[in-house]
């Protein structure tokens, strides 16, 4: 059964996600302010994080900076702020999925369940391997063989995604929309910087160009 984290202070949107969660099979824990979710997150485990902007004590960005601190575990925000510049901030604190109140019940359930779906949504999921490569996705961390390679931010977030999708060609705008999770303004050359970096930083040809189209791992055998 998975687990889910829903943060938020108003008790009639957290009676009904409940109810509507719990209707559908996952285990559900409730917080009411940012303090209480950040301790329920650390003594719990769960598979996601439904997580309001408007809380008490500590507000949902801030909450979502601590997580992230610790864990890779999805995070979709909920909350009444549509603005561009909420929505920009929030995914460069790596939310998973931003949701605008009013919503759909059965629009948000089938995205909680997309992406548990993209992430596995259990504890073995979170490290993918490929070849000699391992990431940890909570850790953040990455192996290659037994010795631990220092990546940034960038290049870790392209790399899970390229051992995600093996095979499969990712084009430059696909990566800058997924890994900087707004529209780029400046030049799309910028993923090749990271790739370059990160062939440097593995010492090895796992990831392919294919010209005039974008980058890709191939498909394990």
């Amino acid at each position: 059964m998975k687990s889910i984290l829903v943060v938020e202070d108003e008790p009639e949107i957290q009676e009904l996600l409940t109810a509507y969660l719990h209707n559908e099979g996952y285990a559900v824990s409730v917080a009411d302010d940012g303090i209480e979710a950040v301790g329920a997150f650390r003594e719990g485990s769960f598979d996601l994080v439904l997580l309001d902007i408007m809380l008490p004590k500590i507000d949902g960005f801030g909450v979502c900076e601590l997580l992230r601190r610790e864990s890779a575990v999805p995070i979709i925000m909920l909350t009444a702020l549509d603005g561009e510049a909420e929505q920009i901030k929030g995914f460069d604190l790596h939310v998973d999925d931003y949701v605008t109140k009013p919503f759909s019940m059965p629009i948000l359930l089938r995205k909680i369940a997309a992406v548990l779906r993209r992430f596995g949504g259990g504890l073995e999921s979170r490290r993918i391997s490929y070849q000699d490569i391992l990431l940890d996705l909570d850790e953040r961390s990455c192996r290659v063989g037994s010795e631990l390679v220092e990546l940034t931010q960038r290049e870790f977030d392209l790399l899970v995604e390229l051992i995600k999708a093996p095979g499969r060609v990712l084009t430059r705008e696909v990566l800058l929309n997924r890994i900087w999770s707004y529209e780029f303004l400046g030049d799309e050359r910028i993923v090749d910087s990271h790739i370059k970096n990160l062939r440097k930083k593995l010492q090895t040809d796992c990831v392919e160009t294919v010209r005039g189209v974008g980058y890709r791992v191939a498909k394990k055998n």
